[in-house]
């Protein structure tokens, strides 16, 4: 893409980088930015620098959060008994988004892939399996994506807590075979949370 001004292509390129967006989405959005008011692309920049510099992550499960707890963990009305399992921040919104969870979450940072060079030690298993001896949490829900990713994953950590003795559910199959959790609509999601099942059952014995 030939562009009059480096700094335009250094911009459009940058914008580029981000998810799902190709060049000439990257060009529109640039282009967009030069004919809005100053202040908007200024105050833009400026929430993006805040967001690199204020955003942490929560000691507890790992959600995003600008303190120590997320609201979720420092939410007293929260079922500190019941963890829900998911493979990123994405999967939290789409849960939460439900209103059928009143647990609390951990964020396992991505999925178990051999493929990607992702193993057990790049993930939040650790932590996970330290909540588990804690002797506070009497139900586990893994809701994880349908993939192979998603199903080696799950089964990882079911071997892991099984010592622990803390029943490990699923979510109920209305969730699409080989589906990303993030696209699951609100009401199928809600329904596979309230229908969920022990994960033990789905083994083959």
């Amino acid at each position: 893409m030939n562009l009059p001004s480096r700094l335009l292509d250094d911009v459009v390129q940058a914008f580029a980088q981000l998810p799902g967006i190709g060049q000439k989405s990257a060009l529109r959005m640039v282009l967009h930015l030069l004919k809005v008011p100053a202040e908007q692309p200024e105050r833009f920049g400026e929430l993006l620098v805040r967001l690199r510099r204020e955003l942490r992550y929560c000691s507890n499960c790992h959600n995003v959060s600008t303190d120590t707890l997320c609201d979720i963990c420092s939410d007293p009305r929260r079922d500190e008994g019941l963890i829900c399992v998911v493979e990123d921040i994405r999967d939290v919104i789409a849960v939460e988004a439900t209103t059928q969870f009143k647990g609390k979450y951990h964020v396992l940072g991505g999925l178990i892939s051999p493929m990607d060079g992702v193993g057990p030690s790049q993930l939040q298993i650790d932590s996970l399996v330290q909540k588990s001896e804690n002797g506070s949490i009497r139900e586990i829900i893994m809701a994880l994506s349908t993939t192979m990713e998603g199903d080696t994953t799950l089964f990882y950590l079911y071997k892991k807590l099984k010592p622990s003795g803390i029943p490990v559910s699923t979510l109920a199959r209305g969730v699409a075979i080989g589906g990303a959790l993030e696209y699951a609509d609100e009401l199928t999601l809600g329904r596979s949370i309230l229908n969920r099942v022990p994960y033990e059952n789905q083994l083959v014995k």
